[in-house]
């Protein structure tokens, strides 16, 4: 898999936490783009739409889950990694009713992230095929 065409972006209210992430996952060879709110996200240039997010959860505005939902109101299917430190039933309820590619519990190794978005990138890849050849 290719995955270097595809962007990922990262939303989270925590500088260290965008910034480690950012280095992972360009250590893997994926592009990223970076940004530290539900807002900042939802206002960015829809020309540059990323083939995944990984978005926290508690965010200092909107929640990631509010920036889920406000998504898949726009008709966007970007598929999302949710991660959080707060790992309650209802939480993972509402991540989960929102809908999300994987749910990640902070901290988490990377392994397990990278395999969350290349396992999100592969089911882009499956429906890109089976569109084109339908």
């Amino acid at each position: 898999m290719q995955h270097r065409q595809f962007v990922v972006a990262i939303v989270d209210d925590d500088p260290s936490v965008l910034k480690g992430l950012k280095r992972l996952l360009h250590a893997c060879g994926f592009k990223t783009e970076v940004f530290d709110s539900g807002e900042a996200f939802l206002e960015r240039e829809k020309a540059s739409e990323p083939a995944c997010v990984v978005l926290d959860i508690h965010l200092g505005g909107i929640s990631g889950i509010e920036t889920r939902r406000r998504l898949t109101a726009s008709g966007s299917t970007i598929p999302v990694i949710y991660m959080t430190a707060l790992d309650t039933e209802t939480v993972r309820r509402e991540a989960t009713a929102s809908g999300c590619a994987a749910f990640l519990r902070k901290p988490f190794s990377g392994n397990v992230l990278i395999d969350s978005i290349r396992n999100a990138m592969s089911s882009i890849e499956t429906n890109q095929n089976k569109t084109a050849g339908a």
